[in-house]
């Protein structure tokens, strides 16, 4: 019993440890948003401002585009979740239910697609969308993802393939077709794995840089990180206010991540029966 007791309390002891280390890093980020620039440069560093300077805050909403900024990269996040969520979900539910010729050999085909390191296919894309006329636009970042990536296909066919057959039969028993069976038997059951492949897809094209930089020319169709970073020189002298954009550009990220968090701990099967 007490060997027990000793080995919770390490393992309670050992998950405080990490959740610290995780936590340090963003209250010294926050911390150093609230600084004047005399105590974001002092030598040795000085942890806690002597007065919270929320004004800092103010100061980045009120920075060249910063609204616009915001505005662009919720477009281009919110519509690529969509087209995630819906054409994975179809594509995944395809390859874990229905037969068709070539099965087999076409899902190898897309995990083989997951091999190819993205720089290769960096050109090709750019040409494609130079001839349709989308450069400058933010069309490029986020129809991708209504063309089903393998990684959310992969995703949600082994969500599919552990839920029991005998839901599907059921609901061919009831008359359903296979599309009224993805939508009102297969869908509530994977919620859990759909709010995954969201918060993924969300996140990933929050924070992107690269394919902006390259698709993107006019400074009012930047998304926010890219935006962040143009407007440094403006903050030159005033380095702090960076550190409370880049706090400032989170915020979307924690909502989605606390809105999906509950279908994380959810067993599919379990959601299935409710």
């Amino acid at each position: 019993m007490k060997h027990r007791r000793f080995a919770r309390f390490v393992g309670y002891l050992l998950i405080t440890i990490s959740a610290l280390a995780m936590v340090v890093p963003f209250v010294s980020a926050l911390m150093n948003s609230l600084k004047t620039y005399k105590e974001f440069t002092a030598v040795p560093p000085k942890w806690v401002p002597d007065v919270f300077r929320w004004a800092n805050y103010s100061e980045v909403l009120q920075q060249g585009n910063f609204g616009q900024f915001t505005w662009n990269s919720l477009i281009v996040s919110l519509l690529s979740v969509v087209g995630a969520l819906v054409s994975c979900s179809m594509v995944g539910y395809a390859f874990a239910r229905l037969n068709f010729p070539m099965k087999k050999p076409l899902f190898v085909m897309v995990l083989g697609t997951m091999m190819i390191p993205p720089m290769v296919i960096l050109i090709p894309h750019f040409i494609i969308f130079q001839k349709l006329h989308m450069l400058d636009t933010l069309t490029p970042l986020w129809i991708i993802e209504w063309l089903a990536q393998p990684f959310g296909i992969f995703l949600m066919r082994q969500a599919y393939l552990t839920i029991p057959k005998e839901y599907e039969e059921s609901a061919k028993l009831e008359g359903c077709n296979p599309f009224q069976t993805y939508r009102r038997i297969f869908i509530p059951m994977s919620l859990p794995t759909l709010a995954t492949l969201a918060i993924f897809t969300f996140m990933a094209k929050w924070n992107e840089i690269l394919l902006p930089v390259i698709y993107l020319t006019s400074n009012e169709k930047y998304t926010l990180p890219v935006g962040i970073l143009s407007l440094a020189g403006q903050w030159f002298g005033n380095e702090q206010q960076m550190v409370a954009a880049a706090l400032l550009s989170l915020i979307p990220i924690l909502i989605v991540f606390l809105f999906a968090e509950k279908y994380f701990v959810q067993n599919h099967t379990a959601s299935g029966i409710k």
